[in-house]
C-alpha cells in the first residue's frame, strides 16, 4: 500500500508494464562549450548537471553505451551528439530517442542515463539501508502519438536493483541483473509511479533474488498534469521507505514490506529518456535543466 500526502505549498520547483530491463549494467557542473565571441556567451545557458559519475546507454549499437570520462565531452562527441546534447538557449541537456537497440532484457530502446558512484564501473552501487536522494528538473519536449493518437509513453526516472556477484551465482544467472524497483513514467502528460511486490510474502532467502519472484504494483498517477511543462521530481530512499514527489506539491510514500524485503538488492539511479514503444517512427525528446543525487 502507497501513502499519498498532499503538501500545502505554492512553488512550482521542487501503464505501464514493461518487460524488464537490462543486463547491462552531483556536483553542479557541467561541459562548457567555449563560444567564438563575447557577444555569444552572454546567451549560453548550460544545464545544472554534473556527469562525473553516470553512464549514457544509446538506442544505436548493441546498444552504444558512453562513460566517464568520455561522457564529459559529450558535446564535441560525435557518437553522442545526435541523442545527448544541449539546448544552450534554454539552459537544457536533450534525451533524443527512437526505437532501435536495445539491451538484453527490454524490447525498448533508449537514451538514458545510468549512475556509476565509482566512475567507470558498475560494480559498486548503493542499498536502501545506506540510502540516496535524486531531483530532476525537466520537461517533455516532444514525443509521437500511436496510430489511435494517443501519446507514447516514456520512462524519466528508475531505481533498478543489481546483484551482487555471489548473489548472481547463488542462483545460476549468468548476469547481475535484477528488477527495477521504481519506474517514473511521462505518461499521457501525467507522472505515473510503478514499484515492484514480492509475488509470495514466504519466498525462500535463494528465490526472493530471482526476478521472476517480483510482479508490478498496480501503480500511482500524481493528479497535478505536467503536460509539456517543466516539472520537478524528487526520489528519497532510505531503510525501508521510498518516496517521490512532484513539484514540492504531491507525494507518494512506500514503506510496506515490499520496501522492506526489497533490502537484499543493491541499487542505482537512472535518468533520461526511455521510450515505452517500438512503433516505427516514434520518437521522444526529454530535456533535463538540473539532475542531482546524493547518498
Amino acid at each position: 500500500m502507497a501513502l499519498v500526502l498532499l503538501y500545502d505549498c505554492s512553488t512550482t520547483e521542487g501503464p505501464s508494464e514493461l518487460v524488464e530491463q537490462e543486463s547491462t549494467e552531483q556536483a553542479d557542473e557541467s561541459v562548457v562549450i567555449k563560444p567564438e565571441n563575447e557577444e555569444e556567451a552572454k546567451n549560453y545557458i548550460l544545464p545544472n548537471i554534473d556527469l562525473s559519475h553516470w553512464k549514457v546507454t544509446l538506442p544505436i549499437g548493441r546498444p552504444t553505451e558512453v562513460e566517464p570520462p568520455a561522457i564529459l565531452d559529450y558535446a564535441s562527441n560525435e557518437t553522442l551528439k545526435p541523442f545527448f546534447y544541449n539546448d544552450s538557449i534554454n539552459g537544457a541537456l536533450v534525451f533524443y530517442t527512437y526505437p532501435g537497440a536495445s539491451t538484453a532484457n527490454s524490447s525498448y530502446s533508449r537514451t538514458e542515463l545510468r549512475e556509476q558512484m565509482v566512475p567507470g564501473s558498475n560494480s559498486t552501487n548503493w542499498t536502501f539501508k545506506q540510502g540516496g536522494y535524486m531531483k530532476g528538473e525537466l520537461q517533455m519536449e516532444a514525443i509521437s502519438k500511436d496510430s489511435k493518437g494517443e501519446y507514447h509513453r516514456a520512462i524519466i526516472m528508475q531505481i533498478h536493483g543489481r546483484l551482487t556477484n555471489e548473489q548472481r551465482d547463488l542462483i545460476g544467472q549468468k548476469d547481475n541483473n535484477a528488477p527495477p524497483m521504481l519506474k517514473i513514467y511521462w505518461d499521457y502528460g501525467k507522472v505515473r509511479v510503478k514499484t515492484k511486490e514480492l509475488k509470495d510474502l514466504n519466498v525462500s532467502d535463494k528465490d526472493i533474488l530471482k526476478t521472476d519472484s517480483w510482479g508490478d504494483d498496480s501503480g500511482y498517477t500524481f493528479e497535478e498534469e505536467v503536460g509539456f511543462n517543466k516539472f520537478t521530481l524528487e526520489v528519497k530512499v532510505n531503510e525501508g521507505r521510498m518516496e517521490v514527489v512532484l513539484n514540492n506539491n504531491e507525494s507518494v510514500v512506500y514503506d510496506n514490506v515490499h520496501i522492506q524485503k526489497w533490502s537484499v538488492f543493491e541499487n542505482y539511479f537512472k535518468a533520461g529518456n526511455y521510450l515505452v514503444t517500438t512503433d516505427q517512427g516514434a520518437f521522444a525528446k526529454v530535456k533535463y535543466y538540473k539532475l542531482e543525487v546524493s547518498h
